[in-house]
């Protein structure tokens, strides 16, 4: 019949079909394939903007529940989208954040689904790995957190003190405290003079609620040899508990006598003159 085209004629048209198809798959590869985003980054651990006391908080980003639950109650269509689909970038993050809670306990799953997911990206997303961890932590995912950011390591991004500190907790949490305490060792502890009091403070506390009250007595002979004086009075009852289940009474009393205004300051009185130097300050440089 005329309207039955001729075998070499059919082999024609399904070529050039094939032929336009591999041009298409071929152009949206080279336009997504994997960025290296740790090529120019350094391997210092940097304070990222001064370290701001608002950034010391476990939780790096402040949402509200509201928010939270946005990022956590991904929709049917984004578990079952396609993988090239245009979303946005709350989208992106509602679909980051169930696919970590869903995935299997394996670095491997877990650091290949990140990468998957971050190969569509000019530039690597810290804003949404942030808040991706805000929402594990409502989760209380401690472990899923430490492969989210030792992923992030690997990368060469976050290198930052609060990144440090959220990893640390998250680890003593996970029941990890050796692991924690090596970290610290190796990243932070050759710099005391740089490491926020927040930060010391943590170290101290996974010190002390994991009996290693000799390493507690050490960090903060450290700190004070590098003229730190502790800003709390809660960092001076644990070394005080320290020195005394370890059995040094005098160097409990010499404590005691060295930060006796410090400890017999009310938590009402830090805060009202907190307040008052912060009020002085900016009226000095309004001046």
């Amino acid at each position: 019949m005329s309207h039955v085209r001729s075998a070499p004629a059919l082999f024609s048209t399904l070529c050039r079909i094939q032929s336009s198809h591999i041009e298409l798959l071929a152009g949206w590869c080279s336009n997504h394939t994997t960025r290296n985003f740790s090529a120019d980054t350094s391997n210092r651990v940097s304070n990222d903007r001064g370290y701001q006391p608002r950034e010391l908080k476990p939780n790096l980003v402040k949402d509200d529940d509201a928010i939270i639950k946005r990022i956590q109650n991904s929709t049917k269509e984004l578990r079952q989208g396609l993988v090239g689909k245009n979303l946005s970038s709350a989208e992106k993050r509602k679909f980051l954040v169930n696919t970590l809670l869903d995935l299997k306990d394996s670095k491997g799953v877990v650091y290949s689904t990140l990468d998957a997911w971050v190969a569509f990206e000019q530039e690597f997303p810290l804003v949404s790995i942030k808040q991706a961890l805000v929402a594990l932590e409502k989760e209380k995912q401690w472990h899923r957190i430490v492969q989210v950011i030792k992923w992030m390591l690997s990368k060469g991004q976050g290198k930052t003190m609060r990144t440090y500190e959220q990893l640390l907790c998250a680890l003593e949490r996970d029941n990890r405290a050796d692991e924690a305490c090596k970290i610290w060792d190796d990243k932070i502890a050759h710099d005391l003079q740089s490491v926020p009091w927040r930060f010391c403070h943590l170290m101290l506390g996974i010190y002390y609620r994991n009996n290693r009250l000799d390493m507690l007595v050490k960090l903060f002979r450290n700190l004070e040899a590098c003229g730190r004086k502790p800003p709390s009075k809660d960092i001076i009852r644990k070394v005080e508990d320290a020195y005394e289940m370890l059995g040094l009474i005098e160097e409990k009393k010499e404590l005691l006598d060295k930060y006796k205004e410090l400890y017999n300051k009310s938590p009402s009185n830090d805060r009202k003159k907190g307040q008052q130097f912060k009020k002085a300050e900016k009226n000095a440089k309004a001046g």
